[in-house]
């Protein structure tokens, strides 16, 4: 019994630790086009204010349009019009985006794809 207790007590913290929640957004500009992100913080809050912040560098008109939790987040935009979405795959994430952009506008592309850590 005592190897058994030995053994436990040599596996680090770590191990038994839950995986971290990382958080990132996208924030954009419809009048200018200007957008910012942010991945891999603590928590929501934190990751919209910092996308909001790197957007607001270009525009004052900046809105967070997509927050995501470990996962990804895209940003599409056409001529007419813009769609994003999010999802655990960066190619689901994009295709998701073009579709809601395409519902708007044509000549939609993506213009921002970011992950978070997993």
């Amino acid at each position: 019994m005592r190897r058994v207790l030995l053994v436990l007590a040599l596996i680090p913290a770590a191990a038994f630790a839950q995986p971290r929640e990382y958080f990132g957004a996208i924030a954009y500009s419809p009048r200018s086009g200007a957008h910012g992100w942010s991945n891999d913080h603590p928590s929501r809050p934190n990751a919209e204010k910092e996308a909001l912040a790197n957007c607001r560098k270009f525009a004052k008109d900046c809105k967070v349009l997509v927050w995501f939790k470990n996962a990804c987040g895209a940003l599409a935009v056409g001529s007419k019009g813009y769609g994003w979405a999010s999802a655990e795959k960066e190619g689901a994430a994009g295709i998701e985006a073009m579709k809601n952009c395409s519902q708007h506008s044509l000549g939609c592309s993506v213009q921002r794809l970011v992950c978070t850590t997993r």
